[in-house]
């Protein structure tokens, strides 16, 4: 019986194994495309770019310097938020030379289907409330929390998170470009209204 268990798991251990190294490459191929398909989305025509990871709030944020000959043309920052409501949420932004938000992508998100998920549609009130502006002109929370971020519609929490990714990605911003730390990244993304419950359900309170 031990000998079967052994050569059962000796076998399946193999074939993971052997999956892993098949599937690997393709994997790591099809994020890196995933990764220059959101860069020019967010960007204006670029030659290349040079890339800085900081840390901020112990999250490694990317900082993507785009160029056009010897001129910068905008900065593009893969950004996070473990606070969403349904993990954590990654985007890349856009921003101008001058900061501001050209555009966002979203490149991961687990919200709930048909509320916190419209963060990646285009046109939503979270991406109309920062294109066009620098987040240093903002109050950078959703309006239910005093800021100036129009939230999603029933997706408060996944509203506050992308707010807060979007907070982290100015700071990491001004910290690559003008070697300046922004120490008050005001976000309400961990901020609790004292009428909203902690617990939500079927994201009605989401």
């Amino acid at each position: 019986m031990v000998a079967v268990l052994f050569g059962i798991t000796l076998v399946a251990s193999a074939g993971v194994g052997a999956v892993h190294m098949v599937t690997a490459e393709p994997i790591a191929q099809a994020e890196a495309a995933a990764k220059v398909a959101a860069l020019e989305r967010v960007l204006p025509a670029f030659e290349r770019t040079e890339s800085e990871t900081v840390t901020r709030d112990e999250m490694p944020i990317t900082v993507y310097t785009a160029t056009q000959g010897a001129d910068v043309v905008g900065y593009a920052v893969e950004t996070m938020s473990k606070n969403g409501f349904g993990g954590p949420i990654s985007l890349m932004v856009g921003f101008s030379p001058a900061g501001e938000v050209l555009n966002v992508n979203v490149l991961k998100q687990t919200e709930t289907p048909g509320l916190g998920t419209k963060m990646a549609d285009e046109g939503n009130p979270l991406l109309a409330s920062f294109e066009g502006r620098n987040p240093a002109d903002m109050k950078l929370a959703v309006r239910k929390d005093g800021g100036d971020v129009d939230a999603l519609t029933a997706a408060t929490i996944s509203s506050r998170a992308y707010v807060d990714a979007m907070s982290r990605a100015y700071a990491a911003l001004v910290e690559v470009r003008d070697g300046e730390t922004v120490r008050d990244g005001v976000s309400g993304a961990s901020q609790q209204s004292a009428n909203e419950p902690e617990a939500q359900e079927g994201g009605q309170n989401e």
